[in-house]
């Protein structure tokens, strides 16, 4: 029976009911669904060692006639069968515990490909522990040795090994002669066909040589063979395929088109508490523009910590405020959403707007009257977290909203936002830079506004490394600044002690840093205190009451202190550089000169050492963005918190750049000829894996 790749996999001889039920259960229905789940890894199995190479300690391959077997059983009911085999030479003993089935499977004189680990024999010589094995075929087709080797991830009860005979069946029964409309358009005038590069990246074909073998399980750990590039072009091209479908669908929405008067005009000039830069007023007038369309605006803010992102965005909120539209700001924490309160609260107070504030910390009563305000449209600006896209939550009249932090919330969150109102328009903000080939695939849904200029007077923040044993020395540092009128955070990153980790806990910390800092006003923040004692601490900071706040990663983002000129991050290694940069932005935001010293754990190793270093010879947010990119690679933004789906079989955004760019030019081309629907549809003609986040 030949298959196709739209088959169930039901149809398949060996895959029953319970065995399919499995595989559904992990979204694997279909042929394709099936071929698209790609080996973890792969081993060279092809060439197989004589015995007397066998030396214990090395996972090794061998071949051999099997001239003696035995069981027996162990006091604790364990079933031993044993057995030796030999390759005319040598001879090798061989055990697996508690598999009695194989004392019928096997029998003395077959020849066997046995690949395991090797152990001490229990007199002398070595011997193998539990094994593969897989007898030899005469036709040479074996599928578990004998060839570099695929090896899959257990799903459910259905193993690797299971997984394995299930693909190579599969790719033997595959009727390989479907069109594949992709081959055209590829690149470089690449011929590989999909069906070929999925039986190259399941089972490739392995090279003579021993270190030709090596270079190919090299490119494949890389992902950089013909046969992957292939599978990631045709993923990334789903992708991209996907994000024109999205703009296509908002261009045939009608939304609130804002009308920009001169008495608008004069209310923003009210309301700018400085100049704006070059920057800010290129940015806004491309928001304000994409505003006064009947096609919803769909676009992403983001620029380096203290760009003013807020300031473009308060003046977005009162230019469709005063066209008689809500606007919702949606922030990922309530302590940023308390900060981005206060601060449009500032901003708009020239203007009639005044913002409430909704989040789940609230007393019920005060929730109810800002939703009953927001029903019925008395209310025009609210800033909240998840509480706004809550089911109790509605509007009369939404025009626009506003996401910080995008990649903290997920494109279904997002969405559950947007279908609060009637096409509103959307404006997606975040503070921290990202590489334009990440941007391009994650947000290729919307249009870009970036802001690459630091308003005048920030001032620059000189970063410092230093070891555990410099914490005396930088005690004294901050107890100098201030007293010159300074404040200081002391960032550490766990909040109960980890006896796995040598990160000692915030409380802990905090009074350390109090007896070093004795006569100096210490306060402790971090995430799992009461929304009203957080906003307190914040206060007495802001104040200056607080002088020296010891906290967690809670005050990475939005967190503004002029006064604050010093950032101590304790075991800063255990940080990734992106957030590393935001909490360093927290400093420099008034007129003294800011620091930020990034103390070393006692365990930091040389490569951490290095990465820290690297990291503080750093300024641009955008370059530690792409550093942190390119050593990490894109982490959760493309996971399920973002698509909700699981993450590119194939595909790397770090190493498929080119087939990146070429995905997203073709998806272009199709969209602008009218003719995207079919390459949709071509696409789900080759099996629907590839056709984009859900």
């Amino acid at each position: 029976m030949r298959l196709s790749l739209t088959d169930p996999l039901s149809a398949m001889a060996g895959v029953g009911p319970r065995t399919a039920a499995v595989l559904a259960g992990s979204g694997l229905s279909t042929v394709a669904d099936l071929l698209w789940h790609l080996p973890s890894r792969w081993e060279d199995r092809a060439c197989p060692l004589s015995l007397r190479e066998v030396v214990a300690g090395d996972v090794v391959t061998v071949c051999g006639e099997v001239v003696d077997l035995r069981v027996r059983r162990a006091r604790s009911r364990l079933t031993i069968v044993e057995a030796a085999v030999s390759d005319g030479e040598s001879s090798l003993a061989v055990v697996w515990f508690n598999q009695p089935y194989l004392a019928t499977s096997l029998r003395v004189g077959q020849r066997l490909w046995l690949h395991g680990p090797a152990g001490p024999g229990r007199g002398w010589g070595v011997e193998l522990r539990s094994p593969e094995w897989e007898k030899e075929r005469d036709d040479g087709e074996a599928v578990h040795h004998g060839r570099i080797v695929p090896v899959y991830r257990r799903i459910g009860e259905v193993s690797g090994r299971r997984l394995r005979s299930l693909m190579a069946r599969i790719l033997a029964s595959l009727d390989r002669t479907f069109p594949d409309p992709l081959v055209g358009l590829l690149p470089g005038g690449a011929t590989l066909s999909l069906s070929e590069a999925l039986a190259e990246t399941h089972f490739p074909t392995a090279p003579a040589g021993l270190d030709e073998r090596r270079e190919l399980l090299q490119q494949l750990a890389r992902r950089t063979t013909p046969a992957q590039r292939r599978l990631a072009q045709q993923e990334l091209l789903g992708l991209a395929v996907t994000l024109e479908q999205a703009r296509e669908a908002r261009r045939r929405q009608h939304a609130v088109a804002c009308r920009v008067t001169d008495e608008i005009r004069a209310r923003a000039r009210a309301a700018l508490p400085f100049r704006l830069t070059q920057a800010q007023r290129r940015v806004l007038r491309e928001i304000v523009t994409d505003l006064q369309r009947t096609a919803p605006m769909a676009r992403l803010l983001h620029g380096d910590v203290g760009s003013g992102k807020t300031v473009v965005a308060a003046l977005a909120t009162l230019v469709v405020a005063e066209c008689g539209a809500q606007v919702a700001i949606m922030a990922p924490t309530e302590l940023l959403a308390q900060q981005h309160h206060a601060s449009f609260t500032r901003l708009l107070a020239p203007t009639p707007h005044r913002p409430a504030l909704l989040v789940g910390g609230l007393p019920e009563g005060e929730k109810r009257k800002v939703r009953e305000g927001l029903a019925r449209g008395s209310i025009a600006v609210v800033v909240g977290t998840h509480a706004l896209f809550q089911e109790a939550t509605g509007f009369a009249r939404l025009g626009l909203v506003v996401i910080d932090e995008q990649h903290r919330f997920g494109v279904a969150q997002r969405q559950r936002l947007v279908a609060k109102g009637d096409a509103p328009h959307l404006l997606v903000m975040t503070a921290t830079p990202i590489p334009r080939s990440l941007a391009l695939t994650l947000y290729g849904d919307l249009e870009m506004s970036v802001l690459d200029e630091l308003p005048p007077g920030r001032s620059p923040v000189r970063t410092v490394v230093r070891d555990g044993r410099a914490r005396d020395r930088v005690m004294e540092f901050v107890r100098r600044e201030v007293a010159e009128g300074g404040q200081a955070y002391w960032v550490v990153p766990f909040i109960e002690d980890s006896e796995t980790l040598s990160a000692r806990a915030i409380a802990s910390h905090a009074q350390e840093i109090q007896r070093g800092l004795a006569g100096v006003s210490v306060g402790v923040l971090h995430g799992r205190l009461p929304a009203e004692e957080r906003e307190q601490v914040m206060a007495a900071f802001l104040a200056g009451e607080i002088e020296v706040l010891c906290a967690t990663t809670v005050i990475e983002v939005g967190v503004d202190v002029p006064r604050a000129s010093v950032m101590v991050i304790e075991n800063a290694e255990r940080f990734g550089l992106a957030q590393l940069h935001q909490l360093r932005g927290r400093v420099g935001r008034g007129s003294r000169a800011s620091y930020c010293v990034l103390l070393l754990g006692e365990e930091c190793g040389a490569q951490a050492r290095e990465r820290v270093a690297r990291f503080a010879s750093l300024t641009d947010g955008f370059a530690v963005a792409e550093e942190d990119f390119r050593q990490r690679g894109p982490g959760e933004f493309t996971g399920m918190r973002q698509w909700g789906r699981a993450d590119l079989a194939v595909a790397d955004l770090r190493i498929h750049l080119v087939e990146l760019q070429w995905a997203r030019s073709v998806a272009g081309q199709w969209a602008r000829r009218g003719r995207l629907q079919q390459l949709a549809a071509l696409l789900g003609g080759l099996g629907g894996r590839s056709v984009g986040p859900a």
